[in-house]
């Protein structure tokens, strides 16, 4: 796959997108924003700010999925993890309440980073060579990467990728396996992620 992110003149990042890049980057989009799931209901306009951030009741569990769990990690580690040494049931019981607080406010950025992925590249016409050319300014580069290392982070745990494993021997898979698609696209999305960082 092809384009990479470049500075545009004044700030913000270009890329150049084909028809196929333009739908696969909007069908992992809408994917992540399936799997994170539907938002909270807004507060009424006249609630009480701190009332309604301590009347918050997120999930104190960590998500049963994978991708979702790598997504939304315990705050404090896991026995046999970093902290390691300290009571297990401390821990988790800090996790719980740090989750409680704050996994509703990190889901709903989350969505809306996904969302101005999609946004943006439903604003795309790809011209007669069927590329179109996609300019971030604002809070859009931002939004992207945060997208761009959640798709990541969400392929990596479908394809049980470590921080151990090389690229190298994601590059070996054979044609056939029926990983590489997914491989190439967790590449791919580094790639876009890595010259989305230098542009920044």
């Amino acid at each position: 796959m092809g384009g990479v992110f470049e500075p545009l003149k004044g700030g913000g990042a270009a890329v150049a997108l084909d028809e196929i890049e333009i739908s696969i980057l909007r069908s992992l989009a809408v994917q992540l924003l399936e799997l994170i799931g539907p938002g909270e209901p807004e507060p009424a306009a006249d609630a009480d700010p701190l009332a309604v951030l301590f009347a918050s009741d997120g999930p104190t569990e960590p998500p049963a999925d994978p991708a979702l769990a790598r997504l939304f990690p315990d705050a404090y580690g896991s026995p046999g993890g970093p902290g390691d040494g300290e009571d297990p049931e401390e821990l988790r019981a800090r996790s719980a309440e740090f989750r409680r607080f704050t996994e509703n406010d990190l889901r709903s950025r989350k969505r809306e980073d996904a969302l101005a992925v999609v946004r943006s590249l439903d604003s795309l016409t790809p011209a007669g060579d069927g590329a179109a050319v996609l300019e971030l300014t604002g809070e859009l580069p931002l939004r992207w990467l945060g997208a761009l290392n959640d798709l990541r982070l969400t392929i990596a745990a479908r394809l049980d990728i470590t921080e151990d494993d090389e690229s190298a021997v994601l590059f070996r898979l054979p044609d056939d396996d029926p990983r590489k698609p997914m491989v190439m696209a967790y590449l791919w999305l580094g790639g876009l992620q890595e010259t989305l960082i230098e542009t920044l």
